[in-house]
């Protein structure tokens, strides 16, 4: 492999990386309404929102997220994810501060959060394999 196609190359897995974490957040949605109930009411202070809302929030957040990994409108479809997991991180601030009362696993979102720094610096530069970009695979 040249070291022209390294940065494109890790540049996407990268994204397939944040793509997957987005994805089982997303279908929890779907599977677990009940559960999405409690997390927007325990961590964003938002009740009573029905099984029906959650589907809809999870439709959208289906349709960004594959925006996303394919590189569809890379501005705007990062820039969401980027607050999506941005809003879900910070809101558990108080997880951060009792690390092993919930257990370590919390602490995954920040290697998460560490992915932005490149795939959001090189938006611009058209890298990172997005669809119909077939020259960035030779």
């Amino acid at each position: 492999m040249s070291a022209n196609n390294r940065l494109p190359l890790s540049l996407f897995l990268l994204r397939i990386g944040v793509f997957i974490v987005m994805f089982v957040w997303t279908i929890d949605k779907f599977v677990r309404p009940g559960h999405a109930a409690a997390v927007y009411e325990n961590f964003y202070f938002i009740g009573g929102l029905s099984d029906q809302v959650f589907y809809f929030i999870g439709g959208l957040e289906i349709v960004i997220i594959l925006g996303f990994l394919v590189g569809f409108k890379k501005r705007f479809t990062y820039a969401i994810v980027f607050l999506l997991h941005a809003v879900s991180t910070l809101s558990s601030y108080k997880i951060y501060l009792i690390p092993f009362a919930e257990g370590p696993k919390i602490f995954s979102s920040t290697p998460l959060g560490q992915c932005w720094r490149p795939v959001s610096f090189f938006t611009t530069s058209g890298t990172g394999y997005p669809l119909g970009d077939r020259s960035a695979m030779n």
